[in-house]
């Protein structure tokens, strides 16, 4: 795997993951008991912590493709069984 194609495959997998973590430990103005900000959203989060979110996001996705590359490199992951059941179908 070329060194462009890896990059490219973490950065998918880091914007997947995140998009998954964001939900995770959010409390909405209406969970919290607290004061609803006026001109918001009462459905609007708290408090965000997304530096913490960036952190998990890292470490999961670093996680995962450690592990897809590791499949990958001792051929437990071949390319013709990936390029067989990503293509369309024969008629």
């Amino acid at each position: 795997m070329s060194t462009p194609i890896a990059i490219a495959t973490y950065f998918v997998l880091w914007w997947i993951t995140l998009f998954a973590v964001l939900p995770f430990g959010v409390k909405s103005q209406r969970e919290s008991g607290g004061d609803i900000e006026p001109g918001t959203d009462p459905g609007a989060p708290t408090v965000h912590v997304m530096w913490r979110k960036v952190l998990w996001t890292t470490l999961i996705a670093t996680l995962i493709y450690g592990l897809a590359y590791g499949a990958y490199v001792n051929n437990l992951l071949p390319i013709e069984f990936l390029k067989r059941i990503s293509s369309p179908p024969n008629p």
